[in-house]
């Protein structure tokens, strides 16, 4: 696929189309974060937000893991003690120069932002230039497990940095990410809220890496998400949107989903084509204020 249409066309990301041939799975384990923005996510649009450094601790980190160490980026106010943690994560393209970013305009805001890397083991996106190597050969082989466990060693590290409030953490996601957002909010009933930016509600399960859709579960939550929805996305049907405000419906989360006329997937991706200005800047506020209405 051409990467300049991802977020303009229909993925499959239960079946992607083959990937290119040669491919090996152990020579991309990734120890270290790419610089920039990764090779699939095309031309860098003249929009793309940078924001500086100044005043904040920011770089990449190594996060412990069961098995060994993962990298990831983290962003906070210099000196900055007791900060409520902000755990971002990655679109299928990893932790490349956007959430970097993104980590930096939380910690702006005066969060401890982090950002793991979630497919350590499994390959490197950034140096991939199709999506559908990336989906076939990366994303389609990390278990839903292996991510909630490697999140909770990313807050495990937060908390032992001693500048982190253990007891105010929030989690925000993008694609993949707000996929994992749902889920994370089911597997750990302690953290604040979050907030899913597009993320895939059906379609990747059920099998044994990953069993469950965030529609499967939405009824069980008792952590209040946000999810900011595009009504042009060719990846989440409203019908699938209504499905999983009627299953949120039926528990007590105070879950929401806000959906936002004539944008598409990726309108808070200001690197590319389908990033939306206006949506991007009201979706943010509703973020913040999210978080802050509920304890992060």
């Amino acid at each position: 696929m051409d990467h300049m249409n991802y977020g303009l066309a229909p993925l499959n990301f239960k079946d992607p189309q083959p990937s290119t041939p040669g491919f090996s799975r152990r020579a991309f384990l990734v120890t270290s974060l790419a610089s920039g923005f990764a090779l699939a996510s095309g031309a860098v649009q003249a929009q793309a937000i940078t924001t500086g450094d100044e005043g904040l601790t920011a770089g990449e980190i190594k996060i412990p893991v069961a098995d060994g160490s993962i990298p990831g980026y983290r962003a906070l106010p210099k000196g900055g003690k007791n900060l409520p943690v902000m755990l971002v994560i990655q679109e299928i393209f990893g932790v490349h120069e956007h959430i970097k970013d993104l980590c930096r305009r939380y910690a702006k805001q005066g969060y401890y932002a982090i950002a793991p890397e979630m497919f350590a083991r499994q390959g490197d996106v950034s140096k991939m230039t199709d999506i559908n190597q990336i989906l076939t050969d990366v994303v389609s082989k990390v278990p839903d497990a292996q991510v909630m466990r490697d999140i909770d060693a990313t807050l495990a590290f937060a908390k032992a940095s001693g500048s982190a409030d253990a007891g105010s953490v929030g989690i925000i996601g993008f694609c993949w990410g707000g996929r994992t957002v749902w889920l994370y909010a089911r597997h750990n009933p302690k953290i604040k809220a979050g907030v899913a930016y597009y993320g895939l509600l059906s379609g990747m399960a059920p099998s044994d890496l990953k069993p469950k859709d965030p529609v499967d579960i939405a009824s069980e939550l008792t952590v209040p998400v946000l999810g900011l929805y595009a009504s042009v996305d060719h990846y989440i049907p409203m019908d699938v949107v209504e499905k999983m405000r009627t299953s949120l419906a039926r528990g007590d989360s105070g879950s929401q989903i806000v959906v936002f006329p004539g944008v598409d997937h990726g309108f808070n991706a200001d690197y590319r084509p389908t990033y939306d200005r206006a949506t991007a800047e009201y979706a943010n506020e509703l973020a913040f204020d999210w978080f802050k209405d509920n304890g992060v």
